[in-house]
């Protein structure tokens, strides 16, 4: 009797796909384990904050600012290269650190440099990650394609943490750091055995130009990208959109929600715990959800329809008084954006052409965590000067203006619309431009 899957699990039968999911969930199962060993080897082996301080800025950097090269190099040479070469790096990082955190205390002369190089792979890694899925799968498949790959990266984030502490517990942080680096190995044994399919858009190439969906046309300028970009008006306002909920969000999840649970609501280390869990169960399951439903008429409006419904959940959030409460408010606020997140990022797959995929998610990649560091520094002085729920008002506000601003071009209204009409302007655009 033949199996009939439910939508959201239909892209599982790429093999090239399944392999993915594999890898990455075993990557980032590994980022968590390292993500709490480090903090605790660095504190408890006479390293102190400062050191941990500069070792996380040492990351920080570099994993910034190669952002947008790491798109360039995914449309040069495919993301699949650029992802496995990454992935060998930072095995090779962190097999080095699991090694002398075994051997001794905590040295700058090795965390930096070590720091430098996972910051850098990380950096050069994230935009070939976010844009090898349209060769993996056929257009159809795009959103239950990714809703898989977001709520792998969601399953890890919720199990890691929890694997790391043990790891860190029972054993010790080299432990931890061992079980990472065999992660980035894993994940590199998966990548060599994928077998790209077809680009969602023929027009950069006309197919798939290798293994990992690279085409001859991914060599072109950069001056290509930044021509399709101006003519894109959908693209100019996706990128404020990112902007916009980044500059908010980052400040809040880093600085204003752990202010909030710790001062007013006096939750404790598990009640903030159980706020996190929310949020991420909520993500989780509007990824799901994003890839089990078909695709809408109207995805992009839909999208941020979900935000606001998230910016309205962020303005109440400090107001709501209790930890239980709170805690509902994360999981609205993950459902919704995990939802909309996966339908926006579907439509913008469909848009760019294979040969700029790269680039233009380098750029929006770029928009996410290049926000990051201004608004950690603004949630600080809001929450120092104005209080605990100071920049949660702020986060929801400018997130609300972005998606009013959005709502009122009609680009935007119609990006991803599913009719011949937009399909062919999207078309004609793409191949004026290349």
């Amino acid at each position: 009797m033949r199996v009939i899957l439910p939508r959201a699990l239909t892209p599982l039968r790429h093999r090239s796909l399944r392999l993915l999911l594999v890898g990455q969930v075993a990557s980032n199962v590994g980022d968590a384990c390292y993500a709490v060993a480090l903090p605790w080897y660095v504190l408890a082996a006479h390293g102190g904050t400062a050191l941990l301080g500069v070792v996380l800025v040492a990351y920080g950097i570099p994993r910034t600012c190669l952002i947008a090269f790491g798109g360039w190099a995914s449309d040069r040479w495919g993301s699949r290269t650029v992802m496995m070469a990454t992935d060998v790096a930072r095995f090779l990082g962190v097999a080095a650190l699991a090694v002398v955190t075994a051997l001794g205390p905590a040295q700058p002369d090795y965390l930096i440099p070590i720091a430098v190089v996972l910051g850098a792979g990380e950096g050069l890694f994230l935009p070939a990650s976010l844009s090898i899925l349209p060769s993996l799968v056929p257009g159809d498949d795009l959103e239950a394609a990714n809703a898989l790959a977001t709520s792998g990266a969601q399953l890890a984030i919720l199990a890691g943490p929890a694997i790391g502490g043990a790891l860190v517990a029972l054993a010790s942080p080299s432990l931890a750091f061992g079980l990472d680096a065999a992660s980035f190995a894993v994940s590199a044994l998966t990548l060599a055995r994928l077998l790209a399919t077809r680009p969602v858009n023929a027009l950069a190439g006309g197919g798939p130009g290798g293994r990992d969906g690279a085409t001859p046309a991914a060599e072109g300028t950069m001056s290509m990208f930044f021509a399709f970009f101006r003519s894109q008006r959908v693209l100019q306002v996706q990128f404020l959109l990112v902007i916009a909920a980044n500059l908010g969000t980052n400040g809040v999840d880093s600085v204003s929600l752990p202010a909030l649970a710790h001062g007013p609501l006096h939750s404790g280390a598990d009640g903030y715990g159980l706020i996190l869990a929310a949020g991420g169960a909520g993500a989780l399951l509007g990824s799901l959800l994003a890839g089990q439903v078909r695709r809408p008429r109207r995805p992009a409006v839909i999208g941020v329809l979900g935000f606001q419904v998230a910016a309205v959940a962020i303005l109440v959030t400090p107001f709501l008084g209790h930890t239980f409460a709170v805690a509902g408010s994360l999981a609205v606020q993950g459902l919704t954006v995990g939802f909309g997140n996966v339908l926006l990022y579907a439509a913008f797959q469909r848009l760019v052409p294979p040969a700029l995929l790269g680039r233009a998610t380098g750029v929006l990649t770029l928009g996410m965590f290049g926000t990051a560091p201004l608004s950690v520094a603004l949630a600080a002085i809001f929450t120092r000067d104005l209080g605990a729920g100071s920049f949660f008002i702020f986060a929801g506000i400018t997130l609300t203006a972005a998606i009013l601003f959005g709502l009122s071009q009609k680009s935007w209204r119609d990006f991803g619309m599913v009719s011949p009409s937009a399909g062919d302007a999207e078309c004609e655009a793409a191949a004026a431009v290349l």
